[in-house]
């Protein structure tokens, strides 16, 4: 599904456009073009800040906010790139802790993009060279650079000799990309994507990952031993577990009892130690416990169980009203989002999914927590239609209250008018998720 963007910045504008009459307006795999096009840019992937190499079906974003944060609590700087942005395009690029500024970006956009003609180069993948060029020629402690789509083809995949690699949680998404058929790769799903995800170790590189079932911890394995990483398993080689004290890790090191992190959801620990792990077992640069502490308390990242504040948005539900915000959109998403709700009475739920997004598998571990779905279009993206995403809750779901929305207010408006007190979830999509920020006022920053 094709990625776009829109600035308020002219400059900025002029070259988006530029990009997107370029791109074949696809995602592609592949580093044939990425390398390519770095190759005519100097390589810039080759000078960059210690790198620590993010991928993960899901958590991976959350994991990057952790690292970034014990970097950053330890007095070092570093460089962030991360996708999709959620409202303007330039959150997808952190120069030494600041997203990049308007005047910047489009300077580097045009660099990369005068230099990719012939290429077929993908939106993606232009992002990529953008984002290695600016990290090259600004001085960092580091360089935390999350995988976009999968791991072994991944543009980002270049990056030849990174200070550790980390995947976090494995599931399925993207099939249509990662599952399709191909010689010589595992053929049950789940093993299909750890092979895809672990194509990212490298020769002489810790591997950092969490626990997955045998067979897919089996296939990371195999991937790192061909690719002569150093496999580095949580259950193994580091450890972590949790209670109403905090979060307790574990490595050969030592041990670490930390508070619980601030970010909102159970799942948001693992990530956390995912993050500890990984900083742990490289040798770049040292993080002290006290930085992981005050980690734990400042990590951040945008719409992954976010509760809303005071804005256009939350003016409309009724005062006490809480209004959450949840970007995730596969069935594994849904399974951590049921974890976080468990001990929450039910609440209104508002979704947009995309149209290549499994829905009833997403929504369902949430199921008996929807006091009622109003489903909505995702702006600017081929989604599901609303309406055929009631009949779905309902049919299969057994969810008794669903009506189709033309947007998020009216869906707000019906909430605020119903005579349940309940608070209120929006889920199902990033790209709805970046519309929700921009309409509240919430802009990342």
């Amino acid at each position: 599904m094709p990625d776009h963007a829109h600035s308020s910045d002219p400059a900025v504008q002029a070259q988006l456009d530029r990009l997107a009459a370029l791109s074949p307006g696809r995602d592609i795999l592949g580093l044939e073009r990425i390398t390519e096009l770095c190759a005519r840019l100097g390589d810039p992937q080759n000078h960059l800040p210690p790198v620590l190499h993010v991928a993960g079906t899901n958590g991976k974003g959350s994991t990057c906010a952790f690292l970034r944060a014990a970097i950053e609590a330890e007095g070092l700087t570093t460089h962030v790139y991360s996708s999709p942005h959620l409202v303007r395009f330039n959150e997808r690029i952190r120069i030494a802790g600041k997203l990049i500024d308007d005047g910047l970006l489009a300077a580097l956009l045009g660099e990369v993009l005068d230099v990719a003609e012939g290429l077929q180069a993908s939106f993606f993948e232009v992002t990529t060279a953008t984002a290695f060029l600016a990290f090259a020629r600004n001085p960092a402690d580091a360089c935390i650079v999350e995988v976009g789509l999968g791991g072994r083809l991944d543009a980002t995949n270049i990056i030849r000799s990174p200070a550790v690699c980390g995947i976090a949680s494995l599931g399925i998404d993207h099939e249509a990309f990662l599952l399709a058929p191909e010689a010589n790769v595992p053929a049950a799903p789940l093993d299909r994507i750890a092979f895809e995800k672990a194509g990212i170790a490298k020769a002489g590189v810790p591997l950092v990952t969490q626990a997955y079932p045998p067979t897919a911890r089996d296939e990371v394995a195999k991937q790192a031993a061909k690719a002569g990483a150093v496999l580095l398993d949580r259950g193994e080689a580091w450890g972590a577990a949790v209670d109403e004290g905090g979060l307790h890790y574990r490595d050969e090191c030592g041990v670490l009892d930390l508070p619980l992190p601030a970010m909102a959801g159970a799942h948001q620990a693992d990530n956390a130690a995912l993050a500890i792990a990984m900083l742990r077992h490289q040798t770049a640069f040292g993080i002290s416990e006290r930085a992981f502490a005050e980690a734990m308390a400042h990590a951040h990242w945008p719409a992954r169980l976010q509760r809303l504040g005071a804005g256009p948005l939350t003016a409309i539900l009724r005062p006490g009203t809480a209004l959450w915000l949840d970007g995730g959109h596969n069935p594994d998403a849904g399974a951590a989002l049921a974890k976080a709700l468990a001990h929450r009475p039910p609440l209104h739920v508002v979704c947009g999914l995309l149209a290549n997004k499994d829905a009833a598998g997403f929504l369902r571990p949430i199921a008996d927590k929807i006091a009622s779905f109003q489903a909505v279009p995702v702006p600017g993206h081929e989604h599901r239609d609303p309406r055929e995403l009631c009949r779905t809750v309902q049919g299969e779901l057994g969810v008794s209250y669903a009506r189709a929305r033309p947007d998020i207010e009216t869906a707000l408006r019906h909430i605020a008018s119903d005579g349940a007190l309940a608070d209120v979830l929006i889920c199902g999509s990033l790209y709805l998720a970046g519309v929700v920020l921009d309409r509240n006022r919430e802009w990342p920053v």
